[in-house]
């Protein structure tokens, strides 16, 4: 059998392969990339049809390419897989489509490792593990398959027309859960939204969208996060423009907000006690980020404009003062539940120990605890930058610089 070798083997064509393929060869280290289907394939195949990027095009991008858009806009998925696919022929990077990895392992002696794949084996000194953040979709097993209820993840959503007529529950505060409770409300259906602890940014505040201003408050530089908050998810939506995602907004549209999802019996859904404690510690992470902006405005002497209405706090929405915290099912006419419930680490394919006691990926700054493999894309691989589009573009640098180091 033909064994093909290689330098470095970057695995995974997405955005953090793509910059490590960028920035290896900027290094002058010779690298293969290998996508276990096409380019982008998450942007392809695992998001809904009208998702759009959650920060706008001036920044959501690598540094060396714009889109083809208004930069205050927010890119469709379809505009950014044909963003990636622009990219990789501009710098020319040599990915290969369709090879999946199915085994890696250290060779005997130490000198690389070997990677078992669905076209052959391959043979490399280094490994960039560029598979990104969102590789195996998390449904809690909560409510039993058996149970007549379609359950999916969303990353399986793509529209309201591909489900089952009735009601919908969904599952999680996050920009996910919130942009797909407000989509389907506005086809009509009937919509329950757990809501869960979450952070609240506004959109933009006093002319600054909110991206510009976590630049500004050195917030993406951020290398460790509390561990309180570590998991705490983030509403904030590009759709229909950009808009600052507000709970009370999706229950007068007549979204049913409930708290966060607890257990499930006899076709009843039990809810906790929490949403009201929930929606204000969100209004309380809202505020903290107009006091931050108002400070830094006052500090540096801008001149910005006043924008006192963005502290206008409505009231409560009677789901939240009389919650709901059980539903049967059936009686509710709920057909559907969507888990907006993130992902986890899928690393299965490793024949080697490269974690740590947690079992999460063991690395300092992308550069892991066995000589010659390294993690890219991964949040918080080197601050709170790191999993974005021009985040991990900066980390990619770093990890290129480091394999060419070790080759000198």
């Amino acid at each position: 059998m033909t064994v093909e070798k290689v330098d470095t083997l970057v695995i995974g064509g997405g955005q953090a392969g793509l910059a490590a393929s960028e920035h290896l060869t900027n290094s002058g280290v010779p690298h293969l990339v290998i996508e276990r289907s096409r380019i982008a394939e998450r942007w392809r195949s695992e998001r809904w049809d009208t998702l759009v990027a959650n920060g706008p095009a001036w920044h959501d991008r690598f540094p060396n390419m714009t889109f083809d858009m208004d930069p205050d806009g927010f890119a469709s998925k379809d505009s950014i897989v044909s963003y990636f696919e622009a990219y990789a022929k501009q710098i020319n990077a040599p990915i290969r489509c369709g090879v999946e990895v199915i085994a890696l392992s250290r060779k005997p002696d130490g000198s690389g490792f070997i990677a078992e794949t669905s076209q052959g084996t391959i043979e490399a000194r280094n490994v960039v593990a560029a598979t990104g953040p969102f590789q195996k979709s998390v449904i809690p097993p909560v409510v039993p398959a058996d149970s007549g209820i379609t359950q999916i993840h969303s990353a399986s959503y793509r529209n309201p027309a591909q489900l089952p007529e009735g009601g919908v529950l969904v599952i999680g505060a996050g920009s996910s859960g919130v942009q797909i409770a407000d989509e389907l409300a506005r086809a009509g259906r009937k919509v329950y939204l757990a809501v869960g602890p979450h952070n609240r940014p506004p959109r933009s505040y006093r002319g600054k969208d909110f991206v510009w201003w976590l630049g500004a408050l050195g917030l993406w530089n951020m290398e460790t996060p509390d561990p309180s908050t570590e998991h705490v998810t983030i509403a904030v939506s590009g759709a229909r423009g950009g808009h600052t995602v507000d709970f009370r907004d999706l229950a007068a549209q007549g979204i049913t907000l409930v708290g966060r999802a607890e257990s499930y019996a006899n076709g009843t859904m039990h809810f906790a006690s929490d949403l009201a404690a929930n929606i204000a510690a969100g209004d309380a992470d809202y505020l903290s980020v107009l006091d931050s902006a108002d400070a830094h405005i006052e500090r540096e002497g801008l001149d910005f404009p006043e924008e006192p209405e963005a502290r206008i706090i409505g009231p409560e929405p009677d789901c939240v003062k009389n919650p709901i915290l059980e539903l049967n099912l059936a009686k509710t006419g709920i057909t559907t539940i969507i888990w907006a419930t993130g992902y986890a680490l899928d690393f299965g394919w490793l024949q080697f120990d490269v974690m740590d006691e947690r079992g999460r990926p063991a690395h300092q700054r992308g550069v892991s605890k066995v000589p010659g493999f390294y993690f890219l894309g991964l949040a918080w691989l080197s601050r709170r930058a790191s999993p974005f589009i021009w985040g991990v573009w900066h980390d990619a640098k770093y990890i290129a610089e480091q394999i060419a180091a070790k080759a000198r």
